[in-house]
């Protein structure tokens, strides 16, 4: 009777042990998968960056924002002293602002706000949209108010009908010390993220 008991107490113990440890094993948390790096993060990894752009009618202001969000980068909108109305804009009157304003490569026109820091961004995406081929004369503002020398310079543009072209040309003569990398037509915003990887920052 004593060794049936003893047995009795014995199996009893072993299913316990067993089932605790089964318990043991389901219930110990699996391993959180390691989120993947995309090929965009990759290339930007340790990189302090910034899309600043002008944007007259809110084209180059979306493209600049998809590109921002693709490198996460600071976004700081060139804003001018003084709006540009549809009146401005209007290339086919000569007498418009913005036609003056192309006929003389000395017009600075005045820009509201100020970056705090630009000493802290390695790289620099440029963005404007394209005037008679040429930046804006207010990317030349733009340009001659910071310390751009040993940045890397991104530029890139929206157009209506010609392409990139050679519009950055001036804003490589203002900033001889930067390094610039090869701009591009991002009007549609459908190639940002095969352009970012393309730089190889």
């Amino acid at each position: 009777m004593k060794k049936r008991l003893f047995s009795l107490v014995l199996m009893t113990l072993l299913i316990m042990v067993t089932g605790c440890g089964s318990a043991a094993k389901t219930e110990a948390p699996a391993p959180s998968a390691k989120p993947k790096t995309t090929a965009t993060e990759k290339a930007v990894t340790n990189q302090k960056i910034l899309v600043a752009y002008f944007s007259a009618t809110g084209t180059t202001k979306a493209a600049a924002e998809q590109l921002a969000k693709e490198v996460n980068a600071d976004l700081f909108e060139i804003v001018p002293q003084q709006p540009y109305s549809r009146e401005d804009l209007n290339y086919n009157d000569q007498n418009s602002r913005c036609v003056k304003e192309h006929n003389d490569p000395s017009f600075r026109p005045a820009i509201k706000n100020k970056l705090p820091d630009m000493q802290k961004y390695d790289v620099v995406f440029i963005g404007y949209p394209i005037w008679w081929g040429v930046t804006p004369n207010i990317l030349l503002t733009f340009m001659e108010s910071y310390d751009f020398a040993g940045k890397t310079l991104v530029p890139f543009c929206t157009v209506i009908s010609s392409g990139f072209g050679r519009s950055d040309a001036e804003l490589k003569r203002l900033t001889p010390k930067a390094k610039w990398l090869p701009g591009r037509d991002l009007t549609d915003g459908n190639d940002i993220a095969r352009f970012v990887s393309g730089l190889k920052l």
